[in-house]
């Protein structure tokens, strides 16, 4: 069998460029950084990995322990998927297994390996999980990219550990270390928000901390809500199509206002994030249209039938992870242009210099402009 190698790890089935690698200096840091302590641990202290990008945090962590029973966390369904390939290459498949945030992947975890989310609502999240379920003797190697962390996320380490330190940095990426959790409660209920869309009452919004813009109607989201109220389908009859594919939910204000402004509508929400599910449903609930909405936790509709659709609704995110990358947009159209029939609609907005429309009109078919403001465009796409 091939040593186990980080360079041997790729970022399938999420895209791959040579700009894009499934290992940064992140994670090699923070693996060296614990590596002393992994080696010392006996089985009955628990290793746990959260937001492992593609593998290389729960493969390293059991490769440097020779440990088979790790507990990985990731957020991304599109990272579980290559997690599960690179532990496959590796001969590494039964070294760990995928637990849900919460008691059961923290319940005796005496080290904590997490990359640094961007989002402070996220790291405070996590943080507040780790303090609430993790033993006392927990500690948690939290590593990112220097550009992308700050002062502030050690305050919000500070509020649920008495001891956080910082290591020093290595190729532009640090390790914090955080210890002795405070005694906190649960993480509270998701963050909440409503907005005024010209409906009968206000649009009720949920996130919880990993969510894309948290509980806030970007203005793109806003911009296109209004043309959505009308929409009838291919073939232009005065009723609904009897479902409207929601891909990408993110909070959820796509599908619930869907699902309010036509009781006879369908919606079905797709998101690649657990923590987007999550406020998919908590937004969906605290608007009273549940019964019509559902949802499935799933990577650019891998699980839809070809042809299976007559309308999808897409606002697509222009990264990946930190990185600006109009390459996921793309592969969101590629897997609209499997999913609808013949004469499905794709209706989109998006920020209006990436001009999108040449790529729609090749992948989908003919585009027309249905709206537009001086940073968002708005278009309905046919399938040829």
């Amino acid at each position: 069998m091939t040593p186990f190698s980080l360079d041997l790890l790729r970022r399938r089935p999420d895209l791959e460029s040579p700009e894009l690698v499934a290992v940064d200096a992140a994670d090699r840091l923070l693996l060296d950084t614990a590596a002393p302590h992994l080696t010392d641990l006996d089985t009955t202290h628990g290793i746990v990995t959260i937001n492992d990008a593609y593998g290389a945090l729960t493969l390293g962590a059991a490769h440097l322990s020779g440990r088979r029973d790790i507990r990985a966390f990731q957020d991304s369904v599109v990272g579980e998927r290559a997690l599960s390939l690179n532990a496959a290459d590796q001969g590494q498949s039964g070294s760990y297994r995928s637990v849900p945030l919460g008691a059961g992947l923290l319940a005796g975890a005496s080290m904590v390996l997490l990359r640094l989310p961007r989002s402070l609502e996220e790291l405070d999240e996590l943080a507040r999980t780790v303090a609430a379920h993790a033993p006392p003797e927990v500690r948690v190697f939290a590593a990112g990219r220097i550009k992308h962390m700050s002062l502030s996320m050690n305050a919000v380490l500070g509020r649920y550990f008495g001891d956080v330190r910082a290591g020093l940095a290595r190729q532009k990426a640090r390790v914090l270390v955080a210890a002795e959790p405070r005694a906190v409660a649960a993480p509270s209920l998701p963050r909440r928000a409503r907005y005024d869309v010209g409906l009968a009452r206000p649009l009720e919004l949920r996130a919880f901390g990993a969510t894309f813009g948290g509980a806030s109607l970007d203005p793109g989201t806003r911009l296109l809500l209004p043309h959505l109220r009308t929409l009838t389908g291919p073939t232009g009859r005065s009723v609904p199509p009897p479902e409207v594919i929601d891909l990408g939910s993110g909070n959820g204000s796509i599908s619930a206002y869907l699902a309010l402004t036509d009781p006879l509508r369908r919606v079905h929400a797709s998101d690649q994030s657990e923590s987007a599910i999550a406020s998919t449903i908590a937004t969906v609930t605290a608007n009273g249209v549940l019964d019509r909405v559902s949802m499935s936790r799933d990577d650019a509709l891998s699980g839809r039938p070809d042809r299976s659709a007559t309308l999808i609704v897409l606002n697509p995110p222009f990264h990946i992870g930190s990185t600006v990358h109009t390459g996921v947009a793309h592969r969101l159209f590629d897997a609209c242009a499997r999913v609808l029939v013949p004469g499905g609609e794709l209706w989109t907005v998006w920020n209006s210099h990436l001009r999108y429309r040449p790529v729609l009109e090749r992948t989908i078919g003919p585009t027309r402009q249905i709206d537009r403001s001086p940073r968002y465009t708005v278009t309905c796409s046919t399938r040829r």
